[in-house]
Formats: C-alpha cells, sequence, structure tokens
C-alpha cells in the first residue's frame, strides 16, 4: 500500500511528460486551422479517448505479452528507461517540425498523429509497461495497479482541457514559451529515464547477489 501513492506520482508526471500536451497544442491548432469551437472540442475529446484506450490496452495486457514472449520485467524496465532516455534528449533540441496544412473534412485527424504518434508513442508504451513491473501480482496487488489506471485517466484529462484551451494558451506563453516548456520537460523525462534504467539494472543482478551471498 505504500507504494501506492508513489506509483501515482511517478506515473501521472512521466506520462504527462511524455505526452507533452504544450508539445500536441500547435499541431491541432494547426491542422484544425479554420474549423469551428464545436469541432475542436470533439477532434480533443476522440483523440484523448483513443489514446486513453490504448494506454489501457498496454496497462491489461502488456504483461502478459511480456510473458508470452518470456520478456524479465527488468528487461523491460531497462529498454523503457532507455527510451524515456533517448526522447529526453530529443527534447532539448527538437527538430523542426514540417508543416502541414488544415485538415480535411474527412481525415479523422483525432486518431493520427493525434492521438498515434503524438500523445501515444514508444515513451507512453515504455513508460506503462515500465511502471506495471511493479505490479508483480495484479489480483494481489489490486491498489497499485489502480494507482496506475487513475494516473493514466489524470493524465489524459489533463491533456484534454490543454486542448480545448489551447488557443488562449498559446496566445499567452506563445512559441518560446512553449520551447522553453519543451527543453525543460526533457530534463526530467531523462532523468527518470535513467532511474528506470537503474532500477531495472538491480532487479536484474538481484538473483545473482542472492546467490553468490548464499
Amino acid at each position: 500500500m505504500n507504494q501506492v501513492l508513489p506509483l501515482f506520482v511517478s506515473t501521472f508526471t512521466t506520462l504527462l511528460a511524455i505526452i507533452n500536451p504544450l508539445e500536441v497544442m500547435p499541431v491541432y491548432l494547426q491542422m484544425l486551422q479554420g474549423k469551428d469551437r464545436a469541432t475542436h472540442v470533439l477532434v480533443a475529446r476522440k483523440a484523448c479517448m483513443y489514446a486513453l484506450l490504448l494506454l489501457f490496452f498496454f496497462l491489461v495486457f502488456g504483461t502478459l505479452l511480456l510473458k508470452l514472449f518470456d520478456v524479465p520485467l527488468s528487461m523491460v524496465r531497462i529498454v523503457g528507461g532507455i527510451i524515456l532516455m533517448k526522447i529526453g534528449f530529443s527534447l532539448f533540441d527538437p527538430p523542426p517540425r514540417a508543416a502541414s496544412g488544415p485538415a480535411q473534412a474527412d481525415e479523422d485527424i483525432a486518431f493520427v498523429p493525434l492521438a498515434m504518434p503524438l500523445m501515444f508513442g514508444p515513451g507512453a508504451i515504455a513508460t506503462v509497461l515500465g511502471m506495471a513491473s511493479h505490479v508483480h501480482n495484479p489480483l494481489a496487488d489490486f491498489a497499485p495497479l489502480m494507482a496506475i489506471a487513475v494516473a493514466i485517466v489524470a493524465t489524459m484529462a489533463v491533456t484534454y482541457v490543454v486542448l480545448i484551451f489551447a488557443p488562449a494558451i498559446l496566445g499567452r506563453i506563445g512559441p518560446r514559451g512553449v520551447d522553453a516548456a519543451t527543453r525543460i520537460v526533457g530534463f526530467f523525462v531523462a532523468a527518470i529515464g535513467m532511474g528506470l534504467i537503474f532500477q531495472g539494472i538491480i532487479a536484474a543482478i538481484e538473483p545473482y547477489r542472492t546467490v553468490a551471498m548464499h
């Protein structure tokens, strides 16, 4: 029970940093240029719902898939940490985003590119699997699993609110503010990734250390 709150905070902050609504916001506004308010709200709601369902899928079935392919949870933490570190470093020097025109009426931009890969990408997958690796027995450790689930819902709720108020937020902080926030987020994402790598290494060598002591 003691790990519930730290697990919630860690999952929420990591996912929010990975998804980075401030990074999604300019793409969202650009692709919906010229659309009315109702369309903006509809697309934001659909995109967040798609990403939410994808995250829950990996939360529920991710560990099962790892067992199917016989991948140790310690290795998931290490690989997930490497992915997060790579994403974190890339946020320090983000590549110029290609310009894209307004979306056509028949394009479902809520799923691609907003939900996937902008919200639900390798970093989000690695985060969910890495956090789920702390839950060794989902049936017995129901509270930690719920903490991760609530963190996912909270992350997508914050993302939805940011997209709904995107014009006002962008007007307040401007492109430079978004760039500065993105670079700060990159630092914390890299730090979180390093922490996952460290935890994975400790978990991987623990059995050998126990054998050596005996």
